[in-house]
């Protein structure tokens, strides 16, 4: 009698087989891939060659590069005119007009608006304007200073742009900073002044190297007289 289960066992085990080679080859076989490259991460590192691009500065071309040349540097005050200008703040200081007049009038040469009038005087008569000496005195020494040489001395000069000749001081010759100062210092008028060929019309003063107080002026007619002559 035959038996019916070898076919049916062997017809399992048959698929059995088949089975287990697929599953088989199924895990063995290589992922799919992508037809096209994965778009990069926001956050990747972009390529060197940019990096370096973007770390170079802006550099003008050589042809419109302008060497602007230094300004010459102001010589150091003197012992003695350091001296002057203290003995000057410090009556400015305390108030004292009256000091300040008697320290003019011992200048063996000393300009004031009225020339050979008492200088005690004429400031006295100032203030009574409104014009504070010595407010005005100690303003002016906050300034830089320059110099001039007038004649065999040199003066140093409270503000430096008093020091200038008029045509250094036209706007269009100064810096914007020194423009915004003369402005501040002399006004539109001022410099109008100046364009028709008048000298610093602003408020300075000056003491020459050996100390002497030379000048404490607001006008313009008396310190051309003493530079010319």
């Amino acid at each position: 009698m035959r038996s019916l289960e070898a076919p049916t066992l062997g017809g399992r085990s048959t698929g059995v087989a088949v089975l287990a080679v697929f599953i088989a080859s199924t895990a063995c076989a290589p992922a799919d891939t992508p037809s096209e490259t994965a778009p990069a991460s926001a956050n990747a590192a972009p390529p060197e060659t940019s990096r370096a691009t973007a770390s170079e500065p802006m550099r003008a071309p050589a042809s419109i590069l302008v060497e602007t040349p230094s300004p010459a540097p102001v010589p150091a005050l003197p012992a003695p005119v350091i001296a002057m200008r203290d003995e000057l703040l410090d009556a400015a200081d305390d108030r004292a007009l009256r000091r300040l007049g008697r320290i003019a009038s011992a200048q063996e040469a000393f300009l004031s608006n009225l020339g050979n009038d008492d200088h005690y005087n004429h400031w006295y008569l100032m203030r009574a304007t409104g014009f504070d000496v010595l407010r005005e005195l100690e303003d002016l020494f906050e300034h830089p200073y320059g110099t001039k040489q007038v004649g065999q001395e040199t003066w140093y000069i409270w503000p430096d742009l008093a020091a200038l000749e008029s045509d250094a001081l036209l706007p269009e010759r100064l810096s914007f900073k020194d423009r915004a100062r003369l402005k501040a210092l002399i006004g539109e008028t001022g410099i109008d002044a100046m364009r028709a060929g008048a000298p610093y019309p602003g408020i300075r003063t000056a003491i020459a190297e050996d100390g002497g107080w030379r000048y404490f002026l607001h006008e313009t007619a008396l310190e051309e007289d003493k530079t010319d002559g």
